[in-house]
């Protein structure tokens, strides 16, 4: 099992870090520098606003459908037809409670066209989500990774002619980036669908109350679970935009911090979206196994995390000024975003594990205190320090909420409480401060510390390569 994760893995980030990045800094990023802070800033709180309460297109059926996929194929796949049907009245109720909040939040005119677009693309985003969900179930890997890149490939061609071709307008509007990203995602939607198609069931809308409650019933808990966490890591945007006396620069401040935490989240989605369907598998077979996995995959992906975490914030004017003209306001934000990015790390590890045992109650509990500590620092902090206010507020929040799943998970799974692994990761962090601190001035600082972290990696044995060599082995 712990080959598939792996040969899999390598794919999807392969695949990621050739198109995502390329999205992010080549397209979403040169909009930014071409439209302006304020322009951008309005955008990227609509967009928010728009994520906030998305799960109300889909009340948890992707996690549902993904875990009992991998348990009982048969039993899920014939039931695409109503689900889909079911979706559409989810977009009619999450389309009526989007607009209402936004019109309560005091937008109105432009904002509210650019949001009507915006809520459409939620609705493509969600539903590709949905077919990947499948994909994912089935164990189909492959085909989950090139879903998974497509909408990102499309942007890519198509923002670039738009961007950098002769054809190019002299002047770009922020709405013409949002048509683009629809097209995007339909035409995402539609290749999805047709790969899909030959393994389900032959698909008819079809509406059926009973099975549109009863599936309800049972995906709730992970609807809300979404919607908790959605909340504490995404409302910052919002909330800057509109109690902030310079809100829609604050917004763009804070979106030249979050752009980059945006694509090392992807990445880290990607570890969470292979364990899931694997974790649900094996919790029902042998609870060692599951344990085996939780260990290798933890070292590998919080070792890389601390890594990153050094390499950002001790270069962050350099990094940031690669990708932006305008830089002095965002470095702040910018390294306490990445600080978050561990616990970031962590939940994707431990919350993962349990969602996939079913122990929702406990993350919605969780989540509700997160939400209610990032609003209350939020409210505190924003109105004096602005987008620096909301970078700490979502530090701060994602700590709360890492420490109490990984607590939970240990005396949940009996996980053991060797202090070794405390001591390799304590030695990694001390190894890089001394790095960092010793080389602070060379011009090379960056490279030294990749270096210098990778090596630790292997020596901690956080990255064991007797067991690489296994995995590789057995996988040929």
């Amino acid at each position: 099992m712990q080959r598939i994760f792996f040969s899999n893995l390598l794919l999807m980030v392969l695949l990621n870090l050739l198109v995502k990045p390329i999205a992010l800094f080549g397209i979403d990023a040169t909009v930014q520098n071409r439209v302006g802070p304020e322009n951008y800033g309005l955008y990227f709180s609509l967009l928010n606003l728009s994520v906030l309460f998305n799960t109300l297109l889909d009340l948890g059926i992707n996690n549902f459908t993904t875990k009992n996929l991998a348990q009982d194929p048969e039993k899920i796949k014939k039931y695409f037809g109503r689900v889909f049907t079911f979706r559409l009245l989810l977009f009619s109720f999450y389309s009526i409670f989007t607009f209402s909040l936004a019109v309560f939040l005091g937008y109105s005119g432009k904002p509210l066209y650019l949001l009507g677009f915006l809520i459409l693309n939620q609705f493509l985003v969600l539903s590709i989500a949905y077919l990947r969900s499948h994909f994912a179930g089935f164990h189909f890997f492959k085909t989950d990774a090139f879903i998974s890149i497509l909408d990102r490939f499309l942007l890519i061609i198509v923002g670039g002619l738009w961007l950098f071709s002769a054809l190019a307008p002299e002047k770009i509007r922020i709405q013409e980036f949002i048509w683009i990203q629809t097209f995007c995602y339909a035409t995402t939607l539609v290749v999805g669908f047709l790969l899909l198609i030959k393994h389900i069931e032959r698909p008819y809308l079809q509406w059926d109350f009973k099975f549109g409650f009863q599936l309800i019933r049972k995906s709730w808990p992970y609807a809300l679970l979404v919607v908790l966490m959605l909340l504490y890591t995404r409302i910052d945007g919002v909330m800057l935009e509109r109690i902030h006396v310079n809100g829609a620069y604050e917004a763009g401040v804070y979106a030249q911090g979050f752009r980059l935490l945006d694509a090392l989240f992807m990445f880290g989605m990607i570890f969470a979206g292979l364990l899931f369907p694997i974790f649900s598998k094996q919790l029902k077979q042998s609870q060692a196994v599951v344990l085996d996995l939780v260990k290798t995959s933890a070292n590998l992906l919080l070792g890389g995390i601390i890594i990153i975490v050094f390499v950002t914030t001790y270069n962050s004017p350099l990094i940031l000024g690669w990708i932006y003209n305008d830089i002095n306001d965002a470095i702040g934000p910018f390294q306490f975003l990445m600080l978050g990015f561990f616990p970031i790390g962590m939940n994707f590890i431990f919350g993962t594990l349990l969602t996939a045992n079913g122990n929702l109650m406990v993350l919605n509990t969780i989540s509700a205190i997160g939400i209610a500590a990032n609003i209350t620092i939020n409210l505190i902090l924003i109105p004096t320090y602005g987008a620096l206010g909301a970078a700490v507020a979502t530090f701060a929040t994602q700590g709360v909420t890492a420490i109490a799943q990984f607590v939970y998970c240990v005396y949940k799974f009996d996980i053991p409480r060797r202090p070794a692994g405390l001591l390799k990761i304590g030695g990694l962090i001390l190894g890089l401060y001394v790095v960092s601190y010793t080389f602070e001035k060379e011009p090379y600082l960056m490279l030294i510390q990749i270096v210098i972290g990778v090596i630790s990696l292997f020596i901690l044995s956080l990255i064991d390569l007797k067991a690489l060599k296994k995995l590789f082995i057995s996988s040929r």
